[in-house]
């Protein structure tokens, strides 16, 4: 069974736009993998200048929206990976990523990386079900 690449706009524009090698999401049978994304905001496609609570629920609603597109939903999601610039912001995180898997939350790595090629402090990705 071939993979599928799944085009999520303008997540995908925004993505192509930084010249990144990647798809936003890939899918393979009844699995879903969506790419971590930094925080673009929504209005202009530039990544946000924003706190950590904001630039999380961007992450979150982007990839909410990779989810949707794709068939699937926050409530499949079996793994997320978060790439965080500061363990000082794990609390933060933590509180904003609460609210997007209020029961029965998905496994989780939160890993500590040194900086992004922009200004930003955090990517989520994820694979879900179908």
């Amino acid at each position: 069974m071939p993979k599928e690449t799944i085009r999520v706009e303008p997540l995908s524009t925004y993505l192509e736009r930084v010249k990144a090698p990647a798809s936003v999401v890939t899918r393979h049978g009844d699995t879903i993998y969506v790419s971590g994304l930094p925080p673009f905001d929504p209005k202009n496609g530039a990544v946000a200048d924003a706190s950590i609570e904001r630039q999380t629920e961007l992450v979150l609603e982007q990839m909410k929206l990779c989810l949707e597109t794709a068939g699937s939903s926050l409530e499949n999601v079996l793994k997320c990976n978060v790439y965080c610039t500061s363990a000082d912001k794990f609390a933060a995180v933590n509180a904003i990523y609460a609210r997007y898997f209020p029961k029965d939350p998905p496994a989780r790595i939160f890993v500590c990386v040194p900086q992004w090629f922009g200004r930003f402090d955090i990517e989520i990705d994820c694979i879900a079900a179908v």
